[in-house]
């Protein structure tokens, strides 16, 4: 079978539901390929900067936020606590975070794209990509179906086959993480655990752990963010991350600590500078994760996946689409960059940090500022009050 489209999204993902949705608004007729059956499980902590809801203004977090978020407990080491709010002003902009399943969130974007227009193939497992003789773009999938595209978007992920079949991002720089959901009734362990109120933990070489509040469960995990390319992971082990989600458990007085727990690791494409993110004329884009569009400092993808879809798209509409990584590099490049800087000394002298900025009594207003984009990292990166003290360091280790 072979059939005809204008854009072929891989992934259903943020960035591919979101582009699919921008697409078939237009006008366009899409088809989106995503690898397993949806809904499906996907590691991750699920916070989303209610900002989200200005960029995607007709959706409804009732159908898929299970908290949300107003105040972070901040921890060095599971001491020195700090309860910090992210709205301690009623007059300014909130900032708090949705808390989600993303098998829900994820599920809930694609049929918003589908209401759109778009197709959906998913338990569909691409096989090879190619550009025809006239220009076009080629999909075959494993059971032998082939599908024709002016465009592909590729949304799919850190090890995505859309960007090693246009030859980018060979060098791409992964953190890691590891993660677990524990089923919790409200009131069990802590009184410290409670709907309202993540968690994050920063003594973590290199990295942090953190405890987000859903509907019935938590979801904890641990990362290092510390630099390190595709191939080389070396100090990322899932033992020491696994310690240290126990210890969080145990500071929570929680059961489970120690006990058999099944732990979800995944790797996460941090932005490492302005990159290559088109081929072939730019019949071929990624976004979201296939673009290295993760946070360096926070780690954060899912708004960003969500922006970059949908700008995917509009490059495509607007006949821009050759001037991708330019417009990417525009858009983001600068905030990213900056973000990059300040992780480059967070992670190098994580507890002056935690003294100096988590702790500050804005600390996590500012935070929820730079998530929701209404502060730019670039605005603030020269202005932090631990540059003087990290500039006389050694930085090799990052």
């Amino acid at each position: 079978m072979q059939s005809r489209y204008d854009v072929i999204i891989v992934g259903a993902g943020p960035a591919g539901a979101c582009a699919g949705y921008a697409a078939a608004s237009a006008g366009l007729n899409v088809l989106i390929l995503e690898r397993r059956k949806l809904p499906r499980y996907k590691t991750c902590g699920g916070g989303i900067p209610v900002s989200v809801g200005d960029l995607l203004p007709d959706i409804d977090p009732a159908l898929f936020c299970e908290s949300t978020v107003t105040h972070l407990r901040h921890t060095w080491k599971f001491a020195d606590a700090y309860l910090g709010e992210l709205n301690p002003n009623p007059d300014e902009k909130t900032m708090s975070l949705w808390m989600v399943q993303r098998s829900a969130f994820d599920e809930y974007l694609t049929n918003r794209a589908i209401a759109a227009g778009s197709v959906v193939h998913d338990s569909t497992f691409v096989r090879t990509i190619e550009r025809s003789a006239n220009g076009k773009v080629t999909v075959t999938t494993e059971n032998g179906d082939s599908f024709a595209a002016d465009f592909i978007i590729g949304a799919d992920g850190a090890v995505g086959r859309v960007s090693r079949a246009g030859g980018l991002r060979k060098d791409r720089q992964l953190a890691i993480a590891l993660e677990a959901e524990i089923p919790h009734a409200w009131g069990n362990g802590s009184p410290h655990l409670q709907a309202h109120i993540g968690h994050l933990e920063y003594g973590v070489p290199r990295g942090y752990a953190w405890i987000f509040p859903k509907a019935n469960h938590l979801s904890i995990g641990a990362g290092y963010f510390g630099r390190r390319s595709a191939s080389n992971r070396g100090e990322a082990k899932k033992k020491d991350l696994a310690d240290w989600i126990n210890g969080y458990l145990r500071s929570m007085q929680l059961p489970e600590a120690d006990q058999s727990i099944e732990f979800h690791g995944h790797p996460l494409p941090i932005w490492n500078g302005s990159e290559e993110i088109q081929a072939w004329d730019g019949r071929l884009i990624l976004a979201g994760d296939a673009a290295g569009m993760v946070n360096p400092l926070f780690g954060d993808g899912i708004s960003y996946a969500c922006r970059t879809g949908k700008r995917a798209a509009e490059s495509i509409i607007q006949g821009t689409s050759a001037h991708w990584t330019k417009t990417v590099a525009a858009e983001f490049g600068t905030d990213m960059d900056a973000a990059l800087d300040i992780a480059k000394y967070f992670y190098q002298l994580s507890k002056l940090c935690y003294k100096l900025g988590v702790k500050h009594p804005r600390g996590t207003r500012l935070a929820g500022r730079l998530i929701a984009g209404d502060l730019k990292f670039s605005e603030i990166k020269d202005r932090l009050p631990w540059k003087n003290t990290a500039s006389n360091t050694n930085q090799t280790a990052w």
